[in-house]
């Protein structure tokens, strides 16, 4: 059984459809042909190399390298994983299919392999730092197998995706490797997780609420508080104004916990939000939310927003100089430039 990397889009964006569909694709644009029918990779960097005649040779021979795994190389058995960018999750499938091409498209959506997800939003959390340094790799498609992670992936498998031990993520070699995994990681991403595992370290249970509160007295709120414990309905309450009896008020619900969150609690906070007299509801899911929880509150656009890691983050970064001091004790950052990479990904 090996493991494969395959991206939902270098943003995201066809993540509803692999997952909606039971399918993984390839997600080049205009690569009409039929893989299964070419004999050896010199006819795909052909192929390639016509429909994308501005690209270098390298970029061509790095495209190439990925694409052709997808057709020769992955079996029936194997496992795919799909890092998500709307949540910190990861889709795990079982390839369930042979390569399928269907020339008439639409492109992207020329070369598929049906799967069946074995573990749904797992939190990025529950992999080890390495792994998740596998998974950051700038490649839209590799086999991931540096430091065992095809016994550790299937140890995870066993025991119900829950996070790997430390002891598991320690063990496992860290030797030097020549294959596709040592190339350049997503190093954004890589910071975001260190960040994560930091707060999900200082900040467990009831301790989130506060460093919500925090980001929201930094934008200006004036904010209660609920005590730990029974919350009638909201952990934060916040309004604008000096006295936080301005409009726009917010009822707040914070959800520590790894696992993602379903539709029942969010339809509880809009039950709150009357309650309270709020014109406004936020729902913060450290663990993200269930399948289409998002999609489905779209009729509640302009009274509910969902935060997931992903925005508790962004706002943390855009707040973080004029957050309380005790809690940049807490959470000591800082803000570095680099080069950005100027590998393309599709």
């Amino acid at each position: 059984m090996s493991i494969w990397l395959i991206r939902a889009g270098s943003h995201g964006e066809y993540e509803h459809k692999f997952i909606q569909e039971n399918r993984v694709y390839v997600t080049w644009d205009d690569l009409d042909v039929d893989l299964s029918k070419m004999s050896g990779r010199s006819e795909l960097t052909a192929a390639m190399t016509q429909r994308y005649s501005e690209a270098k040779p390298k970029t061509i021979q790095n495209w190439v390298s990925q694409v052709w795994p997808f057709a020769h190389e992955m079996k029936i058995g194997d496992l795919v994983v799909v890092p998500l960018k709307s949540q910190p999750a990861v889709y795990v499938g079982e390839i369930t299919g042979d390569y399928q091409c269907q020339p008439s498209g639409p492109s992207p959506f020329f070369h598929s392999r049906a799967v069946k997800w074995i573990g749904e939003a797992i939190p990025r959390t529950h992999f080890g730092k390495d792994l998740l340094f596998s998974f950051g790799a700038f490649m839209t498609i590799c086999r991931i197998k540096r430091n065992s992670a095809e016994q550790r992936i299937a140890a995870m498998r066993s025991n119900g995706w829950k996070a790997e031990t430390l002891a598991a993520a320690t063990k496992a070699t860290a030797s030097a490797s020549n294959d596709e995994e040592t190339a350049d990681s997503d190093l954004d991403e890589l910071a975001r997780d260190q960040i994560a595992s930091l707060i999900s370290a200082r900040f467990k249970g009831h301790g989130l609420t506060r460093l919500i509160e925090g980001i929201l007295k930094a934008q200006g709120y004036t904010t209660y508080r609920s005590p730990e414990g029974a919350d009638g309905g909201a952990d934060i309450l916040a309004g604008s104004g000096p006295l936080g009896f301005s409009a726009p008020r917010l009822c707040i619900e914070v959800k520590s916990e790894d696992s993602p969150i379903g539709r029942e609690p969010v339809d509880k906070l809009l039950g709150a939000m009357t309650k309270f007299n709020a014109d406004q509801g936020l729902f913060v899911a450290w663990g993200g939310f269930k399948g289409n929880v998002q999609k489905e509150m779209a009729s509640q656009f302009f009274r509910l927003r969902l935060w997931t890691q992903k925005e508790i983050l962004e706002q943390l970064f855009e707040q973080y100089d004029r957050l309380d001091e005790d809690l940049k004790a807490e959470l000591p950052l800082k803000r570095v430039w680099m080069v950005a990479s100027q590998e393309e990904i599709l």
